[in-house]
């Protein structure tokens, strides 16, 4: 056999071995046809062994051999680099692929645009966060959302910052497709290429939630601030006002506190009129006069006025004004709060705020009890100067036909009711002690026991036609009102629907607060003196030394005897008899010269006279 023919056959053998190999390694069918191949040319080399004369003619099939040989082998290398590619390719698709899973299944709104800022690309999450579909947003920019909290002068930042090729990360507040806004942390970075910005990625997640309760701890932190702040002008009030000795300090304290503090701008104490109802202010901070009174007038301008409600209801009255010829310009809240205490009235204290919340967090009965504490001070100071004060004021009042306790008393029995003490039992009710001239102590008894005003009614003494009783009364009266207002009943005397009220008022006190108390509360009763007179002043020293003077010399001696033996405890140290023993007296005596010098001490206790009998 030629040796070229041999060679032939041997490498189109070897081709088909090899491309049979790569067929079963690779799969590939290109080596499959390779096969064949190699496989029919290797038939034809065989067919042709015994015809060929020659190898030389023989030599181009060898080429062909060797060429078809080297396509299997660059073929296989191809074969292993396309597959090498395509397990490359496949990695990169399967991370592309679970990319795309995370964009998809991201609980962020992500959104790809153009340079212009037109939506190319949105995930799912994009409705949860913005209400829109995908489909809604494609092509269209993030305009569609915007809610216009945001002003131009901020978009023109965030632009420039993104073109630039900078991160731009913050808060907008956004509009949902429904209308309610929304929160959302955003991340909008631009995609460069070759330098070039030609695209931009967002990133938005919801917040909305998180600014609510950040905005509601804001609010409470707020709210907070507002009621320690109130809390502490309410204590400085409270504070200042045990130091307060006259109206005048406590009226110029409260509103000074008030108008100190940052939560609130303008503080006043007024009263209203009797003749037209108009409100003055006697006492402010905060404001001149002339801009309060401007405040007052417009704040008035309602029938009926904040005022008007709050002395009638004995209730807080909260009210917008608008008016700015105050110190702050625009709606201000106003708070009406009467000055009451047992029915007395003593004006309304005003407070005026620009700040929305100030009283928001603050309870109605704060400024109830605010009013009361104020008008409780301001009895207190009163009575105490009344009680204290060498110049006081007289007033003298004529009684008609007065609808009032002891004056109905006097004309259901036509007889004549004389006020003798009053005494305080201590649970801020007055006994009242009076002289009944005329009918028999069963008369004013049983008329007692049928008057729904009186609680309790007991005789004590009848001395020819007069008759002392010791009244409760459980409705107003002339006495309490005019113990509510700081001033003391010097007389008051009643005869049939006829009488004569006299009382005493410290000459610092508001006067006019009494008299108008009176002429409001009492139809029928006219004020027909004023005088003005000094207060005689009795020291300790000089009652200890009128009341000694008084007594005899046996009076002194019983009186200190039994007093230092111990005749006063209880149980008696010694008895009647044995002090007289002791004062070589008869018992009879002793207690004669001890009554006398008794009645000296009382008379100069209730009376404020010593008798010298």
């Amino acid at each position: 056999m030629n040796t070229i023919i041999a060679l032939s056959i041997g490498l189109r053998l070897l081709g088909v071995g090899y491309s049979i190999l790569l067929l079963a390694r690779t799969r590939d069918r290109r080596f499959g046809f390779l096969t064949l191949l190699f496989s029919f040319m290797t038939l034809r080399q065989l067919l042709t062994v015994q015809t060929a004369s020659t190898g030389l003619e023989e030599l181009p099939g060898l080429v062909v051999s060797v060429l078809t040989l080297l396509t299997v082998y660059y073929l296989s290398e191809y074969v292993t680099e396309e597959n090498a590619l395509k397990t490359e390719l496949r990695a990169v698709n399967e991370r592309l692929r679970s990319f795309q899973k995370a964009i998809e299944h991201a609980g962020h709104a992500i959104f790809l645009t153009d340079s212009d800022g037109t939506i190319e690309y949105a995930n799912p999450a994009v409705e949860s966060v913005t209400g829109y579909d995908r489909e809604e947003v494609i092509g269209e920019t993030p305009r569609l959302w915007q809610s216009g909290k945001h002003g131009d002068d901020f978009y023109a930042e965030l632009w420039g910052q993104i073109t630039s090729g900078s991160v731009w990360e913050g808060e907008l507040t956004n509009r949902r497709k429904s209308g309610e806004l929304l929160w959302i942390d955003a991340t909008i970075a631009p995609i460069t290429e070759d330098g070039d910005v030609n695209r931009y990625v967002a990133i938005e997640r919801d917040i909305t939630e998180r600014k609510e309760r950040e905005m509601r701890i804001e609010d409470q932190n707020g709210r907070l601030t507002v009621l320690n702040n109130t809390n502490e002008v309410l204590r400085d009030i409270n504070r200042e006002l045990v130091a307060a000795s006259t109206r005048d300090e406590i009226e110029a304290t409260v509103c000074e506190q008030f108008a100190s503090s940052d939560l609130f701008d303008v503080a006043w104490i007024g009263s209203r009129g009797l003749v037209d109802g108009t409100v003055s202010p006697h006492s402010w901070a905060g404001s001149d006069l002339g801009s309060l009174e401007n405040h007052i007038e417009a704040m008035c301008n309602t029938d009926p006025t904040p005022v008007e409600q709050a002395l009638e209801g004995q209730d807080p009255v909260f009210t917008d004004v608008e008016d700015d010829r105050l110190q702050t310009v625009g709606k201000k809240r106003c708070v009406v709060v009467p000055l009451a205490y047992q029915d007395a009235e003593y004006g309304v204290l005003g407070v005026v705020t620009s700040n929305p919340n100030a009283f928001d967090l603050i309870e109605r009965d704060v400024f109830v009890e605010l009013g009361q504490t104020i008008a409780d001070a301001i009895s207190a100071v009163e009575s105490k100067q009344t009680l204290i004060s060498n110049s006081v004021t007289e007033l003298e009042f004529r009684l008609t036909g007065i609808d009032e306790p002891l004056a109905n008393m006097a004309a259901q029995l036509d007889c004549t009711v004389t006020l003798e003490h009053v005494v305080d039992d201590g649970d801020e009710e007055q006994v009242q002690y009076v002289t009944v001239t005329g009918p028999d102590p069963e008369v004013v008894i049983e008329y007692a026991a049928e008057a729904d005003f009186i609680d309790t009614i007991e005789h004590v003494y009848t001395h020819e036609e007069q008759a002392l009783f010791q009244l409760s009364i459980n409705e107003r009266s002339v006495v309490k009102t005019l113990a509510q207002y700081g001033a003391s009943i010097e007389s008051f005397s009643i005869t049939g629907t006829t009488g004569r009220l006299v009382a005493q008022v410290a000459s610092s006190n508001d006067i006019r607060s009494v008299v108008n108390a009176l002429r409001t509360t009492y139809d029928g009763l006219t004020l027909i003196a004023q005088r003005e007179r000094e207060q005689d002043i009795q020291t300790e020293a000089v009652f200890r030394k009128q009341l000694t003077a008084a007594l005899t010399e046996r009076q002194r001696e019983a009186a200190r005897t039994a007093y230092f033996s111990g005749f006063f405890d209880w149980p008696r140290e010694h008895s009647g008899e044995e002090v007289a023993s002791m004062m070589d007296i008869t018992q009879t005596t002793f207690t004669q010269h001890l009554r006398a010098a008794e009645k000296k001490l009382f008379a100069a206790l209730f009376d404020g006279t010593v008798a010298n009998q």
